[in-house]
């Protein structure tokens, strides 16, 4: 059985998300979040489960943007799972520690251990001879992250991510 997913790095005004099947990104992209949640209700992002970077305190103080960021992430929720699909939430130290095995990671590293996972600087390729990677930008790269922890850790161990 092949399992598509759609992971979510939710932001204030807009979000990025992939759209993952275990071996390729069907689709990605950032967008405003209304037309992420428009997408969401008409069911024209097609998958079979979502998961989202979820918003974890940490004991200092936050501002409304990222106020902001868990209600965008709530109706995001609310829209998939109105069509009857389970939604999951994974925090950012949980993709850290499962890409980097450090809980002090930067996107810097997250970047590069992804990029390690795919082959290396070929995984982006070029224009003519685009990679697997090509084309994955800013915040695509948390949501392609979110991704791979879940399917690694939740989809693979259940057996429902095999191809």
């Amino acid at each position: 059985m092949t399992i598509t997913l759609i992971a979510i790095d939710p932001g204030c005004t807009q979000s990025a998300y992939v759209l993952w099947d275990g071996v390729t990104i069907l689709q990605r992209q950032k967008v405003d979040n209304v037309g992420l949640l428009y997408d969401l209700v008409g069911g024209l992002l097609q998958a079979d489960e979502m998961v989202i970077e979820q918003i974890a305190s940490y004991g200092m103080a936050v501002g409304a943007e990222v106020f902001e960021t868990v209600y965008w992430s709530g109706r995001f929720a609310q829209a998939f799972a109105g069509r009857m699909k389970p939604v999951f939430r994974l925090k950012r130290l949980e993709v850290k520690m499962h890409l980097c095995h450090d809980s002090k990671a930067k996107d810097a590293n997250i970047r590069q251990a992804i990029l390690d996972r795919f082959g290396g600087k070929s995984a982006i390729g070029k224009k003519a001879s685009p990679g697997p990677l090509y084309g994955v930008s800013g915040d695509e790269w948390a949501a392609l992250a979110v991704a791979l922890t879940f399917w690694d850790k939740r989809l693979r161990a259940v057996g429902g991510g095999e191809k």
